[in-house]
């Protein structure tokens, strides 16, 4: 796509100081003004430092309501009310309980304070992600060509809706089962479940943004086969490998317990098959245009 190369002629720096001042002088002596390498460095670090406001501010907002947050979101895989809860119950009067066997306690004077700020945290960089997908947008848009921008219009939804599909099915799907099987699990009668509040906000957000950072897998071979760098064949070559490359990661990921792998395995097997496609077709479009040229 050229990016890098295209990037040396991006818009002039916001701030009109000497550098700005030089550019202008450099246009009306006939030469183009290009930004240097480290203007580059300095405009990727505003929109990295408006990307981390944005985290801070969602955080902020989270860490006041943060009582709210852990009872209503945070502990609500835990209870029977729980909306995936409720569908197992009816499915199967097995599956109904009053109370998970569990209780959820603090071993150390600021593990509560602490991950208190790691869910503000995490919690923030998951509502303000389409603003931090945008603002990487507009610092890689300048250096497009306009056939380029064309392609890759309505991406930052894309990218977004997929991530936060990703996000729910995790949280909905893949959590409760994975609190339902190790709550009830017993190695032994005499043995009480008491699970560290570190260690049960480390499992909700893991799974929850893993989740939603793998379902991106079709937009980043949507980029790599307009690069050149994957094609069909290579994807359907090696596609046991990338088996148990997913079956790896759904192990990583999730609890160590089968059910939990199975359902974040079967939604990745399913993302890479819709990849597949999506590599032939932009294989497949990329080709004619080198033939109409």
């Amino acid at each position: 796509m050229g990016i890098i190369s295209n990037l040396k002629k991006l818009r002039k720096p916001q701030n009109e100081g000497a550098n700005g001042q030089a550019k202008l002088n450099g246009k009306a002596n006939g030469t183009e003004g290009e930004m240097t390498f480290l203007e580059h460095l300095e405009e990727l670090r505003w929109h990295l430092i408006r990307s981390l406001a944005s985290i801070l501010v969602f955080g902020i907002g989270i860490f006041v309501n943060i009582n709210w947050i852990f009872t209503n979101v945070i502990y609500a895989p835990f209870k029977k009310e729980f909306f995936t809860h409720e569908i197992l119950c009816q499915l199967r009067e097995a599956l109904c309980f009053e109370k998970l066997p569990v209780e959820i306690i603090a071993l150390g004077p600021y593990e509560q304070f602490l991950k208190s700020i790691t869910i503000s945290f995490i919690a923030g960089f998951i509502i303000s992600f389409p603003y931090f997908i945008w603002e990487m947008w507009r610092f890689i848009k300048p250096g497009l060509k306009a056939s380029e921008r064309k392609g890759v219009r309505g991406n930052v939804f894309i990218i977004s809706i997929l991530f936060f599909i990703g996000v729910a099915f995790s949280y909905y799907v893949i959590l409760p089962f994975a609190i339902q099987f190790l709550s009830t699990y017993q190695l032994g009668a005499e043995i009480t479940n008491q699970w560290k509040v570190g260690l049960v906000v480390g499992m909700v957000t893991q799974i929850t943004l893993a989740g939603g950072i793998l379902f991106e897998m079709p937009i980043i071979v949507y980029y790599l086969s307009k690069m050149g760098i994957l094609t069909p064949e290579f994807m359907k070559k090696y596609q046991r490998h990338a088996i148990v490359i997913m079956l790896v990661l759904a192990a990583i990921i999730t609890p160590p317990d089968v059910v939990s792998q199975v359902l974040i395995f079967f939604p990745l097997l399913l993302l890479y098959k819709i990849s597949i496609r999506i590599c032939t077709w932009v294989t497949t479009k990329e080709a004619k245009k080198l033939e109409d040229i």
